[in-house]
Parts: structure tokens; C-alpha cells; sequence
């Protein structure tokens, strides 16, 4: 480990400890006395603020501020953290307010010009492919608080029946265009998949306070995708047809290698019945139903009908 590395796990092994004593740095990272003391000048430089306490028991005692503590990245990981932010940035919706590209700008005003020559050009050779959202979505902050803060939230749902529900959110997932959330239904013990853009109101509910954990949570998930999904299907793929499946798949699909076929099987629900059809569709040729014949009948009324609208 290089000093600039080393400097940098100790500020992060000191950031949340209140005192320390030499011996803690010179036994966790193996380094002499006199290393450690010069270590500990420059975490001062680099902005970690302490003091020496005197006497038998005295050491250093952090002063805590409301500050960041600095990071050193080498050049290879500031990369890969513009990286990041580019592709964010394609992202029309997000959980948090700000705006990435103001982010990137800040971020990148503050490297050597010669840093900024070097990301820019790396940014200027690779493109990014963009899933323009379908919608927005106003309360992702709202929900993503209520995940870390293991709350649940009080949601009106767009749709007819039922539209007011008592969820606690176990995820947040972006697919194809559109953010989702997984949820437990805390008042008809429901597992759900909801669509963001399709809550129309949503508030973190205060006077609920005994709620499930994120492990309890996982295990209604696993759960309810045994039981859920009880309708078997298998289909063969193409080629083209797998490399389409890992391009877009959902939790209830999974393919698999058998006697030179590529098998693409697993469960849905009656209620997915038409977006089991649509999802196959999308396919076109380089998929063949073998099981259930209804979900093969469906697909091929569905084909019937796109040949007839010609």
C-alpha cells in the first residue's frame, strides 16, 4: 500500500472514532512509530481536526466539525466516478434533486487541467444509450426515505379499486424507461410490484412506528415468488432471441442450456396473463412456446391479428 492509500484508510478508519491512541494506527495499518506521527501531521493538512491530550491515558481527540472528510482518488477511480455520473445524468427522474451534469461540472472544475483533458477526452469515446423516462415520477425522494428510514407510506394508486394503500418499499428498480417499486402491502398482507408514475399522492406515515425489517421484507419477496407465479411456462430461444432475454427480463423468467436448446422458463400469474403475450411478442421469431398451449393459443391470436391489421 502506497502512502496516498494509506493516508486514505486511515482518514476513514479515524472518522468515526472519537480519540485514538498511536498504537491503533501503528498496529491496524503495520507502520513504525515515526511513520504514524507523520501520518497523522498530514491527515491534519488534509483537514482531519484533533488535538493531543497529555498524561498516562492522553492520546489524540478528534474535534468533530460539520465537515467532509477529503478522499484521495487516483486517477483510474476519478474515471470511473465521471463515468457514473454520465450515465446518470441520462436519467430524466431520479430520487435526489440535484442535477448531475451540474454535479459532473463541479466535480470536474476542481481537477488539474490536465485531468480535465484526460476525462473529457475519455467521455468524448464512448457513447450512451438512453431510456428516455415514459414518465415522471414526483415522489421517488419521498419513497427512497421511507426504504432507508424503514417507514411505511400512505399511497393513492391510479386505478379503480382500492387506491388507497399502507406500503412499506423494500427496492426502487429503473427499467426500460420507467421506475418501479417493490412493496409490502402492510393491511391485506400483499406483496406488489408498483408502478411510480401511477401514484398520484404519497406521504411517509408517521404513526405507524412498528414496521417490518429489510430482512423480514426479503423473505415476503421469496415468498410470495413461489407462490405467485404459479403457472408454468417453457419456451425455446434463438440465438438472438437469449441475447434479446438478457437485454430485458424480469424476476419470474430465467434461461437455461439443455440438449443443445436454449430454454427460457418459469412461472406467471393470471393476472400477467396479456403482458406474458406482449413480453413474447416482442420477440417475434426467435421464440417457440412449448408449454401452456393457452399462452401458445394467445400468442398466435395476437399474431393473427397484427398479419389481419395488414
Amino acid at each position: 500500500m502506497n502512502k496516498s492509500e494509506r493516508l486514505n484508510q486511515e482518514l476513514i478508519f479515524l472518522s468515526n472514532k472519537n480519540s485514538f491512541h498511536i498504537n491503533d494506527l501503528t498496529n491496524e495499518f503495520q507502520v513504525s512509530k515515526r511513520t504514524a506521527l507523520r501520518d497523522i501531521s498530514d491527515l491534519e493538512t488534509m483537514g482531519l481536526s484533533l488535538y493531543v491530550e497529555n498524561g498516562r491515558y492522553g492520546g489524540y481527540r478528534l474535534i468533530k466539525k460539520e465537515l467532509l472528510v477529503p478522499v484521495i482518488f487516483n486517477l483510474e477511480e476519478v474515471s470511473a466516478i465521471f463515468f457514473a455520473i454520465k450515465a446518470l445524468t441520462l436519467l430524466s427522474s431520479t430520487p435526489f434533486e440535484k442535477n448531475y451534469q451540474h454535479i459532473y461540472d463541479k466535480l470536474l472544475s476542481t481537477l488539474p487541467t490536465s485531468q480535465q483533458d484526460y476525462i473529457e477526452k475519455l467521455q468524448e469515446s464512448v457513447s450512451y444509450y438512453r431510456v428516455p423516462s415514459i414518465s415522471s415520477s414526483n415522489f421517488l425522494k419521498t419513497i427512497l426515505d421511507s426504504i432507508v428510514d424503514e417507514k411505511v407510506i400512505d399511497i393513492t394508486y391510479e386505478t379503480a379499486e382500492n387506491p388507497v394503500r399502507q406500503i412499506q418499499v423494500f427496492n426502487l428498480l429503473y427499467r426500460n424507461g420507467i421506475w418501479f417499486c417493490d412493496a409490502y402491502d402492510i393491511n391485506r398482507k400483499q406483496w406488489n410490484t408498483y408502478r411510480c408514475d401511477r401514484i398520484i399522492a404519497c406521504q411517509i406515515n408517521a404513526e405507524i412506528t412498528d414496521t417490518y425489517s429489510r430482512i423480514q421484507l426479503k423473505k415476503f419477496q421469496i415468498e410470495y415468488e413461489k407462490t405467485y407465479h404459479d403457472i408454468p411456462f417453457q419456451c425455446e430461444l434463438t440465438k438472438l432471441g437469449e441475447e434479446l432475454f438478457q437485454k430485458n427480463n424480469y424476476p419470474n423468467m430465467r434461461v437455461k442450456k439443455e440438449n443443445g436448446k436454449i430454454l427460457m422458463y418459469g412461472g406467471y400469474n393470471r393476472e400477467e396473463f396479456d403482458y406474458m403475450v406482449e413480453y413474447l411478442i416482442s420477440l417475434g421469431k426467435n421464440v417457440k412456446i412449448n408449454y401452456p398451449e393457452e399462452l401458445q393459443q394467445a400468442y398466435l391470436g395476437e399474431l393473427k391479428g397484427i398479419i389481419e391489421s395488414y
